[in-house]
């Protein structure tokens, strides 16, 4: 047996092993979560943040489903209301800074905060036009940080933690074989977490976005396959590394665990339905780790329920 087939067979077997535990149910001393917990899913009118929705809500947490159009949210969740869910939305734009106020003010005045937040963020594709790698770069990073930062104040006290989870991609691996970093220093200083700063993943991106304005981004030494979209990840992945150091000091009862897993190639219409991966095994890593018994875990890469290499 080839490579390919020992690690498809491989893949075939893990893939069976999370059908089989999304089908045992928690137990009640492993429910930490009731209907009075609050989870918000950005982006989650479609695709893997809808199935997350929907996952979430099927385990008896209150979800708030977020999207930018606010008539789109409505009909998402009609689907999800008739099946009996409690799922409620609201109009959200992660490049709007007012419309993260509004969110958050409406978020506070009717649910009092949150317990969980699942960030799920897009592939605007390879195009590394200066119009698309800055949106890519401002939605999947810059929004991402801006929503973290607008949500931590609202994170309810719990002796559970407050559980922050960030949709990735093995693409934005620092020292994947295949889309990894070239520049060698770089790679270090973004590998060493007790020095790792938000101005230095601030600078790494806006230095990209700087060569993509005048053209020399092709020599940077970045990821080869979706540049963009791979670097965005990367930045994403750096931050949670990052945060989950910067949170770690918080007294307990105030405890937030932030983390980041990749859910695969997915059949989604971002994929063009081209995926390997079903929307349900998709989302299943992010449900299990919003969900996950009271552990202190946090700053971790996740994959099919196992942690990976950052």
């Amino acid at each position: 047996m080839g490579h390919k087939e020992k690690s498809k067979e491989k893949k075939d077997k893990r893939s069976q092993e999370i059908s089989l535990l999304r089908t045992i149910p928690y137990s009640d001393h492993q429910r930490w979560w009731s209907k009075e917990t609050i989870a918000v899913v950005t982006g989650g009118n479609r695709g893997i943040g809808f199935e997350i929705s929907r996952q979430l809500a099927e385990h008896g947490v209150t979800v708030i489903l977020t999207t930018r159009d606010a008539g789109v949210g409505v009909e998402s969740i009609k689907v999800l209301q008739e099946g009996g869910l409690d799922v409620a939305c609201h109009q959200l734009d992660v490049l709007d800074s007012s419309s993260i106020t509004q969110f958050s003010d409406w978020l506070k005045e009717n649910y009092g905060g949150l317990n969980i937040l699942a960030r799920i963020n897009f592939n605007f594709g390879s195009d590394n036009s200066v119009e698309n790698a800055h949106t890519v770069i401002d939605t999947n990073y810059f929004g991402t940080k801006r929503m973290i930062e607008a949500m931590i104040p609202l994170m309810k006290a719990s002796a559970a933690g407050g559980r922050i989870v960030n949709v990735s991609t093995r693409l934005g691996r620092l020292n994947g074989k295949r889309n990894r970093l070239d520049n060698d220093d770089l790679r270090e200083q973004l590998s060493n977490v007790d020095s790792l700063s938000e101005e230095l993943i601030d600078g790494v991106v806006t230095n990209f976005l700087h060569q993509v304005e005048d053209g020399t981004w092709k020599s940077g030494g970045w990821p080869r396959i979706f540049t963009d979209y791979s670097l965005s990840k990367l930045a994403v992945n750096a931050y949670t590394r990052f945060m989950a150091k910067k949170l770690s000091d918080r007294p307990d009862g105030e405890k937030i665990f932030i983390n980041c897993y990749c859910p695969g190639w997915v059949k989604t219409a971002l994929t063009g339905y081209a995926g390997s991966v079903s929307v349900e095994a998709g989302a299943d890593t992010g449900v299990w780790l919003s969900l996950i018994p009271e552990q202190a875990i946090t700053g971790k890469f996740f994959a099919e329920r196992r942690e990976i290499n950052f």
